[in-house]
Parts: C-alpha cells; structure tokens; sequence
C-alpha cells in the first residue's frame, strides 16, 4: 500500500482546481468554484470545488472527494493509478509498495501484456493505411478516416504469423497470454487475427486491454473477440465506453447495441454515447458500471426474436442494479434494421426520435409477462403473479420497487399488501423517533465537528488537554458517551479521531483521503457537505467562533457528565476515594443543567 503520509504530502502540493479544470471549465462562485456536475445531467452548475479545502462536492448527485477521487470518478483510474498521475504532476516519485508476491506478478504479468497489446494495435494501425481493400471496405460502411481515427481502428493482414515482423520472438508466451498468437496442439503459432478489421477494445483509462475482429466478407465467425486475459473480462467491459464518455456527459444518456461496428456508425452521425456488449448477454457489471456514468441507459436491439431473448436477459440482470433516480429503457429497431443500418438510411434526428420511443424497463416487463395470458380470468392474472414475483424481489431500488408493486397489484386485482405478502416484502413503519431526531436541530457535537473542519486552525483555541492518553480500547475524550442522549456513537469517534490528528499537522490535512476506506468515510462526506454550505453563511466569523467554543464547553461538560456517573456510582458502592469526593464535588458544581438532563434519557 501507498503510506498515508505520502499522500498527505501530494495532496498539499496539488490544487484541486488545477486537476478539475484540466478536464472541466470552472467559473469563481464566491469563495469556491462550480461547474455543471461532470456526474450527471445537469443545466444550472451544482458542482462545487472549494480551493480552500481542497474536495468537491456535488449539490445534485451528491459526488464528493478529493483530487484522488475525482481522477477515479472521472477518469476510471484506480486508486493507485489516480495517485501516480498526481504525482506526476508536481514532481514526486510514489514510493515502492509492498505487495505479496502474487500480487506483484499478477501486475507485472498485466503492465507486460498492455505492452503486447499496445504494440499490435500500433501495427494493426499502420496495416490499415496499407490496405486498399480495407480501406474501401470501411468507406463502403460510410465511416471516415476521422471515425477510424477516434476508435483506432486498423486490419489485421491476412497470412498466418504477420505479427512476427512486430515482436522479435513470436515464441513469447506473453503473445499467447494476450490473446494475439494460438498455439496449436503440434505447437505451431499462428496469429488469432487475419483479414479482419480491428478493433480496439479500451478500459475506462482508455488502456488497450483486447482486440474485436471483423471479418470483411460473408465468412464465418463475423467477429472474433480476445480471449479472456489477466486483463481482459468481457463480462465486465463495454465496447466504446471511453470514446462515449463526454457524449454521454452532454446528452444524459448512453445507449447500448450489440456490435462494434453499430458504436462507430452512430458515431460517424452524430450518436457519440454509444456501446455495445462483447458477444455476450448484458451482466451485472456492466449495468454497474453503466449506472455509474448516467441517468438513462437505453438498450437498442434488433426487433426479431433473437433481440427479444437479449434485452430480456438484460432486464434480468438490470433489476438488482437499478437505483431511485436511474432510468432503464429498451428500444426495438425494425426487423430488417440494427443501429448501423437505421442510422445510415434515416440519419440522426430520425434515430434521436427513435431514442424517445423507447419503452420504460417497467413497461417492457409488464409487457413480455402478461403477452399470451388472459389477464380477465383468475387463471391468467395468477400466472401473471407467479412470473412476476421472483422479479420483483430482486429489485433494491425503493422507490421504485414501490410504485412496481403497485402497478403489478392494480393489474392484478388484488391490494398492495395482498401482493407485498405474497412478495415477502414487509410494510414500512414509520419510525417516529427517527422522524423527530430529524426534525431537530443539529447537535452541539455534530455543530462543532462542522465548525471544526471549516476552520481546522481552531483546534489552536481550545484546550486540548482533555485528549488525556486513553486507555486501551478506550476513545481519547475518556469513556464511552453513551448515557449522553445528544451524542452520536459516530460523530464521537470523528471527534476522537480528529482532534489529534488537526493537533498533529502543521499545514491543511485532506480528510476524504484520511478517512478512506474507513468506517467514517460517509460521515466525513456529509460533514465536509455541511462546512462547505457554511462558505455562504452570513454569520459573521466572530459569530462563528463564539458557536465553535460554545459547543466544545458542551463536550467538555459531556466529559464531566461520564465522569460524575461512574463516581457516583462508586460512591453508592463505598468504593470512593476522598479524592473522588472530592472530583465528585468539583463536577456537580460545573455541569450544566442541560447536560445533566440529557444524561438522564
């Protein structure tokens, strides 16, 4: 692992606002910046980064994180990767990680076969700008240099080892392991690809991970895919993904086909938020990862059985997938028609138009289940019900879990509740408590947390002698808060977690990268949401600092309270000491009423 005092120190030498505005333009809102959130769709900006305290934080979707994160979020790369492209940035070397020894060989096994791979493309390229027959075979499908170009796209020459003028030993096994060279069971190699267009298959980093052939005639497979690799999942990657990332940003969508060369004709009119799945039906991951890059996912399949049976097995495995807030729909082109076809013939605004026809994810499977069955008679609804149940289940988005249920019912005939028990779904309680501990204000803890990472250099205006040295297992502010009604187990440990660490650091930590991956990080988030609200507060900063004291004299009276108990316990018991009389005294004398009554809860 990175060590942590490495990153801190990155983090202090890079700003924030120079990496987000590499990749997004910014406007100076008052003390912060904003921009449209790169996220999800959006026409006023909510996308905030505050320079001061170096995260940001989306008002919309909620995204928040540091530089770090954002180069994660926006670019696709890993947490590793992020923090080297930082370094990069202002000079630093990332120190050598400690790995197990399985860990290190399966990176050095992926960092040899990104080489391999990019070297084949580079060849596959340079073949294209040779081959008068692929040429013409791609300018005869309508696609430009431009479009060839974006998607790197080259031709693998026929014959059977073309790919031994490219790499000196074709006996490599990293050319077997990359997928590029078949070794046969007499062990001749000969080259997987030959006449056939190519296409590069690219991660989220844009990293050359696999290779899509197509064939340019009538020939058997049409397209031949790279085997699976130590970096090659098809289950888990999308073809286009990368070159769709700021069509997908500007439009809101993305819309997924069945072929490589559907994503590069939609493209070449104008659909630049395309991708297509790798020969296989739509997983999970994929939806993931779709999800996490827009609001609308719009599958586009052919109108035969064949397409019927694919975006049904996406919808199966959409379902568990699905977010509030999220949209899934399925497109059924004409029989005769696939994405490349249709574009070609009736151009952009008549696909965009298509695009809006598209059926709800709900609709579709209302549709396909309740298709052949009398919906008037008992027989025909209770066959509904039996379908339709274990898809319901699987479904984690509540809202629109709901609102399915009820449609499901009404269709039914039976109640919303009658479906939900057949469902095993139990009804909703309302938590009163729950309710009005929201509707209260924020507590004299959650308060000075706030206050504290809006302004860190206050930890200098308060005692912190109260931090003490804590017992084993015990938090830094003495014991458990748990019989004061105001604290939250959370926010205690933040505050026990915080204090030293602000004590500690001469210049400004980065608190997202110091809590990551900890059990606080979501608490760190909202918390670094609320200080950043506080930027366009108009409390005075005297006014500010006055409630920032005001709230550590109640920890520090919580303190007391915790104290003042367990002495007086001891003191029933006849276990206390005249010292701890004493102690006892100093306490009832201090404590403040409230707190003493909140205690009593």
């Amino acid at each position: 692992m990175i060590p942590k005092s490495f990153v801190h120190e990155l983090l202090a030498r890079v700003d924030i606002v120079d990496v987000v505005e590499s990749q997004l333009p910014l406007k100076r809102a008052g003390s912060n910046l904003v921009a449209c959130c790169p996220f999800h769709n959006e026409k006023t900006p909510s996308f905030t980064v505050s320079q001061t305290k170096q995260f940001y934080h989306c008002f919309g979707c909620g995204a928040h994180g540091s530089a770090v994160g954002f180069l994660m979020e926006y670019s696709g790369l890993g947490y590793v990767e992020a923090i080297k492209d930082l370094a990069s940035r202002v000079g630093m070397s990332v120190p050598e990680m400690q790995s197990a020894p399985r860990e290190a060989a399966r990176h050095a096994e992926s960092e040899q076969l990104a080489d391999v791979l990019q070297r084949a493309a580079q060849f596959y390229r340079s073949e294209l700008k040779r081959s008068e027959h692929a040429i013409n075979y791609l300018k005869g499908r309508g696609l430009t240099g431009e479009i060839a170009a974006r998607f790197q796209l080259g031709y693998a020459p026929a014959g059977w080892q073309p790919l031994a003028a490219v790499f000196d030993n074709y006996q490599s096994h990293s050319l077997v392991d990359a997928g590029l060279v078949v070794q046969g069971d007499e062990g001749k190699r000969y080259d997987r690809f030959r006449d056939r267009i190519m296409f590069p298959i690219l991660n989220q980093r844009g990293q050359i991970i696999g290779f899509g052939g197509r064939v340019l005639d009538k020939s058997e497979p049409k397209y031949l895919n790279s085997p699976e690799t130590a970096l090659f999942e098809k289950g888990h990657e999308l073809y286009g993904l990368f070159q769709a990332r700021r069509g997908l940003r500007e439009s809101g969508r993305i819309v997924v086909v069945e072929g490589y060369m559907d994503v590069a004709a939609l493209a070449q009119y104008g659909i630049d938020y395309a991708c297509a799945t790798l020969g296989t039906a739509t997983t999970p991951w994929h939806v993931q990862k779709l999800l996490r890059q827009t609001e609308e996912v719009i599958y586009c399949f052919d109108g035969d059985a064949a397409g019927r049976r694919a975006a049904w097995r996406a919808l199966e495995n959409s379902l568990a997938q699905l977010q509030d807030g999220r949209h899934i729909k399925f497109l059924f082109l004409p029989a005769q028609d696939d994405p490349d076809s249709f574009i070609r013939r009736e151009g952009k605004p008549a696909f965009e138009v298509l695009l809006t026809t598209a059926m709800p994810l709900s609709e579709f499977a209302i549709r396909q289940l309740t298709e052949g069955l009398d919906m008037a008679s008992v027989e025909g609804r209770a066959k509904f019900l039996q379908e339709v149940k274990p898809l319901v289940k699987q479904v984690n988005a509540p809202i629109f879990g709901l609102m399915l249920r009820k449609r499901i019912a009404a269709l039914a005939g039976v109640s919303d509740a009658e479906f939900d028990q057949q469902c095993g779904i139990q009804p909703v309680r309302r938590k009163v408590r729950e309710v009005a501990r929201r509707s209260q204000p924020a507590s004299f803890l959650r308060r000075l947390l706030r206050l504290l990472v809006a302004r860190p250099e206050w930890v200098g205006q308060i005692d912190t002698s109260l931090l003490g040295k804590p017992q084993a297992g015990e938090p830094q502010l003495g014991k458990p808060m748990t019989s004061i009604a105001d604290v939250s187990a959370q926010e205690w440990a933040l505050l026990n977690e915080l204090l030293p660490m602000l004590t500690a650091q001469s210049t400004r930590i980065n608190l997202t990268e110091a809590f990551r991956g900890t059990p606080l990080a979501a608490l760190v988030a909202a918390i670094e949401q609320e200080a950043l609200e506080l930027e366009d507060d108009q409390f005075a900063e005297d006014g500010m600092l006055e409630e920032f004291l005001a709230a550590w004299k109640q920890v520090q009276a919580a303190v007391d309270v915790v104290e003042r108990t367990e002495l007086e316990h001891r003191l029933a018991s006849g276990q206390a000491s005249a010292d701890e009389k004493q102690r006892l005294r100093a306490l009832y004398s201090r404590v403040p009423a409230g707190v003493e009554t909140a205690a009593r809860h």
